[in-house]
């Protein structure tokens, strides 16, 4: 394991798919260790989000201090630079409070962004507002989504790896960076992969066996259902908010959404409505498992990365949590 550069603030990263126990981990890692917790996640931001982001509870947080969790409301867009400001100033914070920062989350873009100061700034802000204005308008049209990806395969073929084709806030982002600088987003990101760290980490990414995993995100969906996610995405699809907002494109509420729009459209049968949620929720646990999949691929590709499967410590937090603390113990010492 690399040693922590003491020319640089240390910075501990615990990561890893959804579901596999972040939370739990980090709050005991922060109790071991007097550390404070940065939220790397792009849905626990947000006020009112609680059931379906799997929200921290007060309970759960263990009187640890936690940062960028309930700060942001729905109607707001969030994205890596504002979390990048925000991170950094929580982090600043913590080190005048003579606490150890513990940034816990799956959002590896997030994490990323952060860890390497990549610069998310824009540059000529009136012809990327001419340029994003043209391409939003024709994600509108009919058949417009698709033939945006399709170009963006044409132009940039790299950045398809990391840019689903639903996701079209990112698409645009990509074609606007393309129409700006003629070169494509996916070479800029890679000379930006390219920086130093600006932390000095101890990175940690908890893992799990594949089956194992993917039954405990199905049993969370289930859980989160009992709860009330039904009921709360309703309230933010009432809300009307444009599909763009990014409270609105989280797992668990984008396909409940759906739901709602496919039953508002016409009289149907209660058993029809009633498949039509059983299907959104099924498409929940699908996706949940596809993210937890595409997490774990972008965590591989990190540099001095610890991976810890949690099945080698018989899934016992308190082991977990040891091992990590005697490994940070050593890299700070």
């Amino acid at each position: 394991m690399k040693k922590i550069d003491l020319t640089k603030k240390p910075l501990i990263i615990i990561a890893g798919p959804t579901a596999v126990g972040k939370t739990s981990t980090s709050v005991a890692l922060a109790k071991a260790l007097d550390g404070e917790i940065v939220s790397a996640d792009s849905v626990q931001v947000y006020r009112k989000l609680d059931i379906g982001s799997a929200k921290v509870t007060k309970d759960e947080m263990e009187g640890v201090p936690h940062h960028l969790i309930d700060i942001i409301d729905v109607t707001e867009d969030y994205d890596v630079s504002l979390f990048q400001k925000m991170a950094s100033d929580a982090i600043e914070g913590i080190y005048e409070r003579g606490h150890v920062p513990i940034l816990a989350g799956g959002t590896g873009f997030y994490i990323q962004g952060l860890l390497y100061g990549i610069d998310f700034t824009e540059e000529d802000e009136d012809a990327h507002k001419e340029i994003r204005d043209r391409l939003e308008a024709m994600a509108k049209e009919p058949g417009g989504p698709e033939a945006m990806y399709k170009k963006l395969s044409e132009v940039d073929p790299k950045s398809l790896k990391k840019i689903h084709e639903h996701n079209i806030r990112r698409v645009i982002r990509a074609l606007e960076f393309y129409e700006l600088h003629g070169s494509p987003i996916s070479a800029h990101n890679e000379e930006e992969r390219e920086k130093q760290a600006v932390y000095s980490p101890a990175f940690f990414v908890l893992t799990d066996d594949r089956e194992a995993l993917y039954e405990r995100i199905n049993k969370r969906v289930d859980l989160m259902v009992e709860q009330g996610l039904i009921d709360e995405a309703r309230w933010l699809y009432d809300l009307h908010l444009p599909k763009e907002r990014t409270s609105m494109k989280g797992i668990g509420y984008r396909e409940l959404i759906a739901a709602f729009e496919a039953l508002d459209k016409g009289n149907l049968a209660a058993s029809e409505k009633s498949a039509i949620i059983v299907q959104a929720v099924e498409k929940i646990k699908q996706d949940s498992r596809n993210y937890a999949k595409r997490q774990i691929t972008w965590f591989k590709r990190e540099r001095n990365v610890n991976f810890v499967n949690i099945q080698d410590f018989d899934y016992k937090k308190d082991r977990i949590t040891e091992w990590i603390t005697e490994k940070c113990l050593s890299l700070l010492g």
